[in-house]
C-alpha cells in the first residue's frame, strides 16, 4: 500500500495500472494514457506515474522522430583522439543506438550508464548554452569496465549543425526519461 487510507468498505483500493501498487481513489484518480502498455484507452494511475506517462507521450510525440531520423557527428571512442564522421540513429524498434560511417556499431540503449550533455558558451544577452556535443558512457557486452564514446555535432549536406543539435536535445530528454522510469 503507497496511501495512508484505511480502505473499508467505503474507501476502496484501487491499483496504479502501471506500477500496480494500491492508492485511494483521490491518490489513484489520474486517467492517462498507457500505449506503452497496450492500454487502448486511458487508465488509473497514481499522481507519480501519471506525470512519466505524460513526459512519455509528449516525448513520443515530438522528440522520438528526430532521433528515428538520426544526424551527423564526429565520433570518437574511448579516450582517442581519433575522430570519424557518423549519422548517428535510434533503431526503429528503439533498442541500440546506431552509428554508421566507415565502420558500423550498435549501443543497447539499457546498457547506456551515464550521458553527459557538452555545451559552448553563453550566447550574448543571456540564455542557455548551446549544446555542440554528448559523452556518452555504456558497458560494452563481453567487455570489462566502461566504455566511452563522444559525439560532437557535424555538419548536414547544407552546411548546418542544426539537425545534430536538435537530435542532442532529443537524445538528453530520452536520457532524462529513462532515468526517471528506471527510478520507479
Amino acid at each position: 500500500m503507497q496511501c495512508d487510507a484505511k480502505f473499508d468498505f467505503l474507501t476502496r483500493k484501487h491499483h496504479c495500472r502501471r506500477c500496480g501498487k494500491c492508492f485511494c481513489d483521490k491518490c489513484c484518480g489520474q486517467k492517462v494514457a498507457l500505449p506503452r502498455m497496450c492500454f487502448v484507452d486511458p487508465v488509473r494511475q497514481c499522481a507519480a506515474c501519471a506525470l512519466v506517462s505524460r513526459k512519455e507521450a509528449e516525448f513520443f510525440d515530438k522528440q522520438l522522430r528526430v532521433l528515428l531520423s538520426g544526424a551527423a557527428f564526429l565520433v570518437s571512442f574511448g579516450n582517442s583522439e581519433k575522430s570519424e564522421t557518423m549519422v548517428c540513429r535510434l533503431s526503429s524498434n528503439q533498442r541500440y543506438l546506431l552509428l554508421d560511417g566507415a565502420s558500423h556499431h550498435e549501443i543497447e540503449v539499457t546498457h547506456i550508464l551515464a550521458v553527459q550533455l557538452l555545451t559552448e558558451g553563453f550566447p550574448a544577452g543571456g540564455g542557455a548554452a548551446r549544446a555542440t556535443g554528448m559523452s556518452l558512457q555504456y558497458s560494452a557486452p563481453g567487455a570489462e569496465g566502461v566504455a566511452q564514446l563522444k559525439l560532437t555535432a557535424g555538419e548536414d549536406a547544407h552546411g548546418s549543425r542544426k539537425q545534430a543539435t536538435a537530435w542532442l536535445a532529443a537524445m538528453h530528454k530520452a536520457a532524462k526519461l529513462l532515468h526517471e522510469s528506471r527510478d520507479q
